[in-house]
């Protein structure tokens, strides 16, 4: 064991809590086994152009098939929790009415074996998968999928809550809003820039909804939501660039974080938004501002905003990115979870859901992937929640992204996050020098406390 490595394990508590995550739709596959509904994400991948190698999430990982061996997998790395999210379509087909038993079963599958492993489960109840029939009814865009989630929320928590350690409602709404609604770059597709302010609207209030009806319900286990929110820093120090990165700030994370934790939405956005502000009904706020066990955080990068309003490329500036062009900045979590501290007093005990990288991950003669980039963006990443702690962040769980390879949205099959490698022709999964960098610092981790 490196004396780095278990300097680095030393700066956590013994009980911070260390996973993976994945997300049903990126993995399952089994789309049309066992009564599953179709979900926003089975259209809009059949739509010519919308995934960027052709490919389809039919088979995916197949860890609908694939479970037993995915859970041992899990296992062997020596993480304390998972966090995987219910795909909708899979448990109640139409979003409303009747229930899928093959669907529940499988969950009950898998919740069972991660307990008997020893795993704390982390579930998410939206992570895009829409069922297909509430998006023919008008999907986010009406105040009545708010109340079809609030009921699905029910019934999840009904069934599995006595078996979970965390229940997340919403994976990352900025991106349910803003790219598939208003770019239209990701399920259903749609452009515009109204709609998606009234959907961004929609899932916040269903998130505080939900909190209401599962406490009111009796649940015991920790609630809250997850963010993909990254700093907003200016090009220059010019009064424009640097009141340009508050409005991109603002239309980003406060647009979010605000109301989630003042019971507003921030002044400046609203104002900017015109005529394309979402619609809010008396006591809407009030009810999204529910008190929340803890609050996920998803971070990749930080974003550079000039007033010119054309994106800085950070590959052109000599800055280190991923397969996705992303710059890779650890300083900017720490900077970000510091933010979100000085912002908001009361803040909740804070999980970083997910945190990883896509790089190319050649295969070698021998069969192993060693993943050296991404093994020093995990390091440098988790040194810099280190750093938060350390501040005063009050850090709870980090979760690498991905478990596996897997259908990474309109990048198709192309781009790779796993720590575990997968062979799409034969679903071989292979553990990279990454996951064997990730058992060690858990063993780090685990004998500090000892």
């Amino acid at each position: 064991m490196s004396d780095s490595l278990q300097a680095l394990a030393q700066r956590f508590p013994p009980d911070f809590l260390w996973g993976v995550a994945t997300s049903s739709f990126q993995i399952e596959g089994a789309t049309q086994v066992g009564g599953r509904g179709a979900s926003i994400w089975d259209t809009f991948c059949r739509q010519p152009g919308a995934i960027a190698d052709g490919s389809h999430g039919d088979i995916a990982c197949d860890h609908y098939h694939r479970l037993e061996q995915d859970l041992d997998l899990i296992a062997s790395l020596g993480v304390a929790c998972y966090r995987f999210s219910i795909s909708w379509p899979r448990v109640q087909p139409l979003g409303q009415g009747a229930w899928n038993p093959a669907g529940l079963a499988f969950y009950d599958r898998l919740l069972d074996g991660l307990s008997r492993r020893g795993i704390r489960a982390f579930a998410t109840l939206n992570h895009w998968d829409l069922p297909q029939a509430l998006q023919d009814q008008g999907g986010w865009g009406s105040r009545d999928t708010v109340h079809q989630f609030v009921n699905y929320a029910r019934g999840i928590q009904a069934r599995f809550g006595d078996r979970l350690a965390g229940l997340t409602t919403h994976n990352e709404p900025w991106v349910v809003a803003t790219l598939g609604h208003e770019q239209g770059v990701f399920a259903p597709g749609l452009k515009s820039r109204c709609l998606a302010m009234q959907v961004s609207h929609h899932l916040l209030l269903s998130h505080g909804l939900t909190l209401q009806a599962l406490r009111a319900e009796g649940a015991r286990e920790p609630l809250g939501i997850v963010l993909n929110i990254a700093p907003c820093e200016p090009a220059t120090d010019r009064p424009e660039d640097r009141a340009a990165a508050r409005l991109a700030d603002g239309h980003a994370r406060r647009w979010y974080t605000d109301p989630l934790f003042t019971g507003r939405y921030p002044e400046d956005v609203w104002a900017d938004l015109g005529p394309d502000a979402p619609k809010v009904q008396p006591g809407d706020l009030a009810d999204i501002a529910q008190p929340m066990d803890y609050l996920g955080v998803n971070y990749y990068t930080r974003h550079i905003v000039s007033a010119q309003g054309q994106p800085v490329d950070p590959q052109a500036a000599g800055r280190p990115v991923t397969a996705m062009g992303w710059e890779i900045y650890p300083r900017g979590l720490t900077n970000l979870l510091l933010q979100l501290k000085a912002d908001y007093p009361g803040l909740p005990p804070v999980h970083i859901t997910e945190n990883g990288g896509a790089f190319p991950d050649p295969v070698a003669a021998d069969g192993t992937v060693h993943d050296q980039d991404r093994t020093d963006y995990l390091r440098h990443h988790i040194a810099a929640v280190a750093d938060a702690l350390d501040r005063g962040v009050p850090m709870a769980g980090y979760m690498v992204w991905s478990l596996m390879d897997n259908f990474e949205w309109a990048s198709g099959y192309a781009k790779r996050f796993g720590i575990v490698h997968v062979d799409y022709t034969t679903l071989a999964r292979t553990p990279k020098a990454s996951a064997r960098w990730l058992q060690a610092f858990l063993h780090a981790c685990q004998a500090g406390r000892g």
